[in-house]
Order: structure tokens, then C-alpha cells, then sequence
């Protein structure tokens, strides 16, 4: 009997069987942090490339009622060169938002990322801010036009509010091919009836087109050149609006001079508060008391506040600025309600009477509950 050894391919050791193991352990974990690195560097480059998007945040706030820097001087932001004026105090800040990125330099992906979270700063589509088919020059100087109107509007509704009389025309600057008014009314014209009804403000004339309707035509007393003429418009129904296809603007002549000035800003949100700066201005006593009161909204010469944009960007403004009070348009109502930062107190305003009366109640430290506030719908 032949007794045979163990063999020379029997089955390895127990420290092969580890060294196998861990062989098969370490080239897994290589290709795995090897994965973990490709993710990273492909996440890092994804959230660097441009988004379509920007993010608007609070912008610069400014003190109507302080100064503000031109030509390298401080200068008062409205001044009333030649009437008595009285003493301020506190400050009625008017607030921008300023946005982040432009067309051809929007922020990446990770930028987005960060800012869809923070409730002080809003994510929008870039063509949102932006419009295509307009360039850079053209949309500041839209925007710069924009404010030098509500810097009218704003002086002619604080004067209306202070009593003073002065002519207020609405002047036809553009009328729309094909629309009602094409062919009727021309460049130049200005409206100054509806159906026998004067017509003083941009709104005033909304207000009785709309009131005329759309099933038959309206008649416009117009003054052309050196003459005047009536003409029918039959108007029409879009987004909503009673119009006739017309551009307008107002033209003013004010019987004091009033000065606003505040560059690098741009649109038409100011406007209510240049008027409660002017009015506080020209009347006797602090409006605010020495309370710090914020706001925004457009206004007409008939003192008729209109919504704007970027309202939650302002609130949040007016909180960084340390204001205790916000007047917001009661058209934006809708975007206040659960967005209010706390510590804030926020009203509703239609009129810039409704302004006034808020502003002196707080500066007064009276009651100020029966004032509207933003409430949510239903």
C-alpha cells in the first residue's frame, strides 16, 4: 500500500483566503471612491454651468426724506427749493431689489440651488427680468423713463393731496396698428373727456373705458394742435382690460418746482413714497413721529397706488433697513400673505390719502388696527 502526501494543488491556506478577501475588498473600495470622485467632479461641473435663471434679492433702500450721493456730494433725494418746507424726522425708505446674473452671465446651478431655499431671495426665469428681443441700452433706458414718470406722477399726487390746483393732461404717445384707435387718435392728442366726463389721470381714463364697455363706441374729447375735435372709439376687450389701443403719459404744469433726485435706480415702484416725502416735506410736523417707515407701490396724479414687483424681496428689505412699518399695495396682497418676517407690521394701501393717514397714526403712536392689512383669500 502506497500512502500518497497531501497534493500539490489541494486548497490554500487560511492566509490565502484572507489575503483574497482583502485583495477583492481593496480593488471594490478603489473602484468605489473612484465612482465617488467621477459623481463629485460631475456634480461640481453641473451645478457651475449657467442656469435660466436669476435671483432677485433686497437691493439698496433709500430715505426719501435723507440725502443721497451725486457727483461724489450728499445732496437732499427731494428738494423744494422755493417754498417753506418743515422739519422731518425718522425716514420713509423706498426699496429696490437688485438682481443677480443677465442674459449671457446667469448664475450656476448651485447658486439656484441655495437661493430657492432662502425666503429672502426668489428664483425666476431670466427672460422674466430680461424680455428677448430687448436689448441691455434699451431696457435702462425703459427703465430710467419709467422713473422719471413716477417721479412726476409722484410730485403731482402729493400737490393734489396738498390741495393745489394745476393743469394735468393725458397725452397720446403711441397708438397700437389695427387696434380701435388706429386711424382715430394720433400722436400728440390729449384726451380730456370720456362721454362728457373729464379725464385728469391715466387711471381716470381706465376707469371710464371701463366703465363705457365694449358694446358700443365712446366718445373722446381730444385736443389737437390748436383746435379740438370729438371722436368715436368702439373699445375692445384684452387680458382682461377695457382699452382702445393707445399709449399714454401725463403732462404737468406744476405751480412750484420740486426736485427728485436718485440715480442708478430704475421703474416705476417708488412713486408713493417720493409722494409721502414731498407731503411730509411741505406741511408742518413729523409725519413719522421719528418712526422708520417703509414702502413701495406706483402712484397716479389722482393718488391711486398700484402694485409692483419683487414685493418679497422689499419686505425683507425694510427689515434689513430696521423699519418697524411697511405700506404695501393692496394689489400685492396676494404675495404678502405668509411671507410677512416677523417684527414687521404691514398694510394694505389703495390711495396715497390711505398712506398718509397709516404713517401719521404710527408717528402719532395711536391706533392703528382699524387700518387694512393683507389677508389671506376666502
Amino acid at each position: 500500500m502506497v500512502l500518497s502526501g497531501p497534493r500539490a494543488d489541494a486548497a490554500p491556506t487560511g492566509d490565502s483566503d484572507e489575503s483574497a478577501v482583502a485583495s477583492r475588498r481593496s480593488r471594490r473600495e478603489r473602484i468605489g471612491w473612484g465612482a465617488i470622485a467621477v459623481a463629485t467632479v460631475l456634480g461640481l461641473l453641473i451645478a457651475l454651468l449657467p442656469s435660466p435663471y436669476v435671483i432677485q434679492q433686497p437691493g439698496p433702500v433709500f430715505d426719501t426724506l435723507g440725502t443721497t450721493e451725486a457727483d461724489g456730494e450728499e445732496i437732499p433725494l427731494i428738494s423744494i427749493p422755493d417754498e417753506e418746507t418743515f422739519p422731518t424726522e425718522g425716514s420713509l425708505d423706498l426699496l429696490t431689489v437688485s438682481a443677480v446674473g443677465r442674459p449671457g452671465r446667469t448664475p450656476g446651478w448651485l447658486d439656484v440651488a441655495v437661493a430657492w431655499f432662502d425666503t429672502r431671495r426668489a428664483v425666476v426665469p431670466v427672460e422674466a427680468v430680461f424680455p428677448p428681443g430687448i436689448s441691455e441700452e434699451d431696457r435702462d433706458s425703459q427703465n430710467e423713463a419709467q422713473m422719471v414718470d413716477s417721479q412726476q406722477d409722484a410730485i403731482a399726487a402729493a400737490l393734489v393731496e396738498l390741495g393745489y390746483d394745476f393743469p394735468r393732461e393725458v397725452v397720446v404717445q403711441g397708438v397700437g396698428d389695427g387696434l380701435p384707435a388706429d386711424g382715430v387718435l394720433e400722436i400728440g392728442d390729449v384726451i380730456t373727456a370720456v362721454d362728457g366726463e373729464p379725464v385728469r389721470s391715466v387711471g381716470e381714463l381706465r376707469g371710464a373705458l371701463a366703465e363705457h364697455g365694449t358694446e358700443s363706441p365712446a366718445t373722446l374729447e381730444v385736443v389737437r394742435g390748436d383746435g379740438t375735435a370729438e371722436v368715436e372709439v368702439t373699445p375692445v376687450e384684452r387680458n382682461g382690460q377695457v382699452v382702445i389701443g393707445i399709449g399714454v403719459r401725463m403732462r404737468y404744469e406744476f405751480p412750484i418746482d420740486v426736485e427728485i433726485r436718485l440715480d442708478d435706480v430704475g421703474g416705476p415702484s417708488a412713486g408713493m413714497m417720493f409722494a409721502l416725502g414731498i407731503v411730509d416735506k411741505l406741511t408742518p410736523g413729523a409725519m413719522t413721529g421719528g418712526e422708520r417707515v417703509a414702502g413701495t407701490g406706483t402712484i397716479d396724479s389722482d393718488g391711486e397706488v398700484g402694485g409692483i414687483g419683487g414685493i418679497r424681496q422689499k419686505l425683507w428689505g425694510a427689515v434689513d433697513s430696521g423699519a418697524d412699518w411697511f405700506l404695501a399695495p393692496e394689489a400685492n396682497c396676494g404675495e404678502v400673505v405668509g411671507h410677512v418676517p416677523d417684527g414687521l407690521e404691514v398694510f394694505a394701501v389703495t390711495t396715497l390719502d390711505e398712506a398718509r393717514a397709516i404713517v401719521e397714526a404710527a408717528g402719532e403712536g395711536g391706533d392703528t388696527s382699524s387700518f387694512a392689512r393683507c389677508e389671506a383669500a376666502g
